[in-house]
């Protein structure tokens, strides 16, 4: 929310690597607010006008991002980006929440504590995925003082590593221009689901990230199905809709193929992914399978526009997030200005479409 333009709201006091955070935002008498509903926004939070407007917590451009940072601490801050990977089975997802063990909280308190930061810092990530979802490709970003990263980049990898339990890993984390954003600077993202139909001959050592089947699957068909639903449509069949946030996306591949005899793989490429619309496009497509439902199927499912009943969301532990992908720096800025503005559902006057509060989701 914005800051009232009369009131400062004294941020979180932290003192530790030389970044002091202590409240009031300089010449416009602007107050900066952190973000305690987990919007996204790496470490202080905020989005800053040109002439000193405001501060908005929630997402923010990664330039004004830094800013705020430096203008706050009176320290220069670094953007950090972390490839991350997870086996999701035994986390109740990405995003934090009390009292439950996830992705995010896990990884931050590591990060706060390799980098000898006073608190835990807050990642912005490319997709919140759900629980039990799994990922090889996940990617992540923060903002966090110069000094601290500059005493810990050559062995922060090594020190996640030892600190981070068994089922999540950080391959990979480094400086990246101050405009990187994962969330919106990301092209696609791209997901996998694993299914066996061949219930004799599943391999007990995958029964945690494949889907069982118990009927063969006529791949020819899901793909001939699969076909209709690629490109820009409005998703709104297979996805949970919340308020405001629009159900336009653009599927850039999915296909079926089998890597060994009695596994069949989805791949999933869109631009981004509305709740649920992965597992759910896959339950619709294994009905189509094994002809439960004929291949026009699909296409009148999307056509629709509404839920319906017959379509089966499959459980979570057959998905995987493979890979995000991220144009060149110097493209960054143009894309995830582009990402942010909102998508109108199809038909409808872009003008009357409401901002999209929500997040890429599975």
């Amino acid at each position: 929310m914005l800051a009232h333009p009369e009131v400062s709201v004294i941020m979180n006091r932290a003192v530790g690597c030389g970044w002091e955070v202590a409240g009031q935002l300089g010449a416009a008498g602007l107050g900066v607010r952190d973000d305690p509903g987990g919007a996204g926004v790496s470490g202080m939070a905020g989005q800053l006008g040109a002439a000193g407007r405001g501060v908005q917590g929630g997402p923010a451009g990664a330039s004004a991002q830094a800013a705020v940072s430096t203008a706050v601490s009176g320290q220069p801050s670094v953007r950090l980006r972390l490839d991350l990977a997870y086996d999701g089975a035994a986390f109740h997802g990405w995003a934090r929440q009390p009292g439950l063990r996830t992705v995010q909280q896990t990884v931050q308190d590591a990060l706060g504590r390799v980098l000898g930061l006073p608190a835990a810092p807050r990642l912005t990530v490319a997709g919140r995925t759900d629980a039990g979802v799994h990922a090889r490709g996940q990617v992540a970003h923060l903002d966090v003082p110069a000094d601290c990263w500059a005493r810990a980049a050559d062995t922060a990898a090594l020190r996640l590593a030892r600190l981070l339990p068994a089922d999540v890993r950080v391959p990979a984390i480094g400086s990246v221009p101050a405009d990187f954003d994962a969330r919106f600077s990301a092209l696609w993202r791209r997901y996998s689901y694993r299914v066996c139909d061949d219930p004799a001959g599943a391999d007990p050592l995958r029964r945690h990230d494949t889907l069982c089947h118990p009927r063969p699957l006529d791949l020819g068909r899901m793909n001939e199905a699969a076909a209709a639903c690629t490109g820009e449509h409005d998703f709104a069949a297979f996805c949970r809709r919340r308020a405001g946030a629009t159900t336009v996306r653009e599927l850039i591949q999915l296909t079926w193929a089998r890597p060994a005899p009695g596994v069949a793989v989805a791949t999933v490429v869109a631009d981004a992914f509305c709740h649920n619309m992965v597992r759910s496009l896959t339950g619709a497509m294994l009905a189509v399978g094994d002809r439960s439902r004929p291949v026009s199927w699909l296409a009148g499912v999307l056509a629709a526009g509404i839920r319906d009943p017959a379509v089966r969301v499959v459980p979570p532990h057959g998905l995987c997030l493979e890979e995000v992908r991220y144009p060149p720096a110097g493209e960054l800025a143009a894309r995830a200005g582009a990402t942010r503005r909102v998508r109108p559902g199809l038909g409808q006057d872009p003008a009357s479409e409401v901002p999209n509060p929500s997040r890429p989701t599975t």
